[in-house]
């Protein structure tokens, strides 16, 4: 089922572990009146929710409940991943090339020595 948008909000402040003091006081606002917004008493403004979408990383749409598809967390999370394999693929390329330097510099000892 389909969550709505104060279940919604209430469930993105509580997977980041934040109070609702807490939640409120990042997003400008007081601990009652987003209390208000989780339980669905009242309905916050376009500025709010433009505020709520950049804090939390999701869409109007996702937050609104228009989209289940929430893009922005999954795009974020694909970034977050081609970015772990682009600094592993970087570290065993300096370790690779630390490795080449290691034999091309006992290479040379070896060559001169033989010239000894």
């Amino acid at each position: 089922m389909a969550l709505d948008f104060p279940e919604k909000l209430a469930e993105l402040r509580k997977k980041r572990g934040l109070s609702q003091r807490q939640a409120a006081s990042e997003l400008y606002i007081s601990q009652g009146l987003l209390c208000h917004y989780e339980n669905g008493r009242r309905e916050p403004g376009l500025d709010f929710l433009r505020r709520a979408c950049l804090y939390y990383d999701v869409s109007a749409d996702y937050l609104l409940g228009l989209s289940e598809d929430n893009a922005a967390q999954q795009q974020i999370a694909k970034l977050d991943e081609q970015l772990r394999e682009a600094r592993a693929s970087a570290e065993a390329s300096r370790r690779e090339t630390e490795r080449l330097r290691t034999l091309s510099a006992r290479a040379i000892e070896i060559f001169e020595e033989m010239q000894q």
